[in-house]
């Protein structure tokens, strides 16, 4: 017999269940979060719930927003259980489930009337995101804000009825500058390089198509601390949800699965205050970018290295991709002659313990984690994942020949089929686009780093349009597993 999860049923869970040891009638809000999803759930709302239990903090409670019709189904989800959240962590040596209540709200997401009087409340102090990393309206090629993006254009028309996250956040802090209110502290929580920046940049760069003197206001009385987060978590499907009825008896609509392993790392910049997630944690430090780009680079990075070989293999979750000798040998190739030599020393971390602690992450077999997941997004995820690091390969006269394949690999995996034929689902938010232009590619190598946006100086480099013709023309004269042998024997 499994209970149903709800404020009313906390009582009757399971005792091997943990429950928040907090009343929940006794949290106020502090933060706004855009982004409601997995992730956050494990990462954010698990922070502030394992502070709130130690009874510090209860002002600092979630309030979640969004901007797309698409949020709503998940807003119910969560309503039905009282914005309760099941999270399970779970390796081959453990697996636990907890509940957590750190939310306490849930804008009906696309309210824009809503969200905007929300962030203009004095006790909203934080306004933190997890929108992805396509959300933050970046030019690829220059990595830089782009202020002729549609959106960006219709809320600058329009500021008092943004559509936006950047404009709600804009409209919200105009309000607060009328009222004479402290301006809440915009929190990113994404996998961008200096996502503290990233974020000012688009906020700032709204305002200044607004007004100039809001634009100077914002740069400077509003903190955009940058930050490196990680926890893997999949997404859930009906699995998941099975395991946590079967395994420990309780009904979740929604619940999240994560690894035990969990990280985060913060500059200590606010405008108005914020909870003390030292006591939970969270790392505080002056500089967060060496952290930042480690990460960046080594697990991101290693995902898109391991993501298309083993989608193009037909292999369904990540763990079984670690188990396919060829899938694991080039991950580790890759990262050790070419990954790991461009990222610089980071304080009190050792970059090969680093790794291996990767490696074993990959290859937690509770997880669940799809391959598909990891592939998703590559034309937004590549411009930070990968391709810095073969303009940094580049700059030094260094070897690229496994980056290379890493692309060659992408490029073949959008073609939209595997090797064994079996198609691929589109998987990608630009995936008519990139797959018309793998298709072009397959005849015409130079078509695919043609794609200017993407690949920036990148695809001008005579060297790295050599090595990746020539890997995209073995993948397709002899397949996946053969050009991974091929490039592994190479000395």
């Amino acid at each position: 017999m499994t209970v149903k999860l709800s404020l009313g049923t906390l009582a009757a869970l399971p005792a091997g269940v943990a429950k928040p040891r907090y009343e929940r009638d006794r949290l106020s809000p502090g933060i706004l979060h855009f982004g409601v999803g997995n992730f956050h759930r494990s990462h954010q709302a698990v922070y502030l719930d394992e502070l709130f239990n130690a009874g510090i903090g209860h002002d600092w409670a979630l309030v979640g927003a969004g901007v797309f019709e698409g949020e709503r189904p998940n807003r119910e989800k969560l309503i039905e259980q009282d914005w309760l959240t099941t999270v399970v962590e779970q390796d081959e040596d453990h697996i636990g489930a907890r509940v957590t209540g750190a939310m306490v709200d849930f804008i009906m997401p696309g309210d824009t009337a809503a969200i905007i009087g929300r962030l203009a409340d004095p006790a909203i102090r934080i306004v933190s995101l997890t929108i992805t990393e396509g959300g933050y309206f970046i030019d690829p090629a220059s990595g830089h804000f782009d202020p002729i993006h549609p959106g960006i254009v219709a809320d600058a028309a329009n500021i008092a009825s943004p559509k936006t996250v950047f404009g709600l956040i804009l409209a919200g802090l105009m309000r607060r500058r009328t009222a004479g209110i402290v301006p809440f502290t915009v929190m990113s929580c994404d996998n961008i390089p200096h996502n503290g920046r990233v974020t000012a940049d688009g906020v700032i760069g709204l305002a200044r198509l607004v007004d100039d003197e809001l634009a100077d206001w914002v740069a400077q009385t509003v903190a955009f601390p940058n930050s490196m987060v990680d926890r893997i978590t999949p997404a859930t499907t009906d699995r998941e949800r099975a395991i946590l009825a079967d395994d420990f008896g309780v009904e979740d609509n929604w619940p999240v699965f994560c690894e035990p392993f969990r990280q985060w790392v913060l500059e200590d910049r606010f405008t108005a205050g914020r909870p003390p997630l030292e006591q939970a944690g969270v790392q505080f430090v002056a500089d967060v970018a060496p952290y930042e780009l480690m990460k960046i680079r080594i697990l991101n990075g290693g995902h898109a290295a391991i993501a298309y070989p083993a989608g193009l293999m037909d292999i369904h979750f990540v763990h079984e991709a670690m188990q396919e000798k060829l899938v694991r040998d080039f991950l580790a190739k890759v990262e050790h002659e070419e990954i790991i030599p461009t990222v610089p020393p980071v304080p009190d971390t050792s970059l090969e313990d680093y790794y291996q602690l990767i490696e074993k992450r990959f290859s937690n077999p509770k997880i669940g984690d799809t391959v598909r997941r990891l592939c998703l997004d590559g034309s937004n995820r590549q411009p930070k994942f990968i391709i810095p690091t073969i303009v940094d390969r580049l700059k030094a006269g260094k070897g690229i020949a496994g980056l290379a394949l890493e692309s060659a690999l992408w490029c073949r995996y959008c073609f939209g089929t595997t090797d064994s034929g079996a198609v691929i689902e589109p998987n990608d938010p630009n995936w008519d686009r990139v797959q018309a232009t793998a298709k072009a590619a397959r005849s015409d190598p130079g078509a695919w780093l043609a794609m200017e946006d993407i690949y920036g100086e990148v695809g001008q480099s005579a060297v790295f349009s050599a090595a990746f013709a020539t890997a995209l023309r073995d993948l397709w004269a002899n397949g996946t597993r053969e050009t991974l042998r091929r490039y592994l024997s190479n000395p």
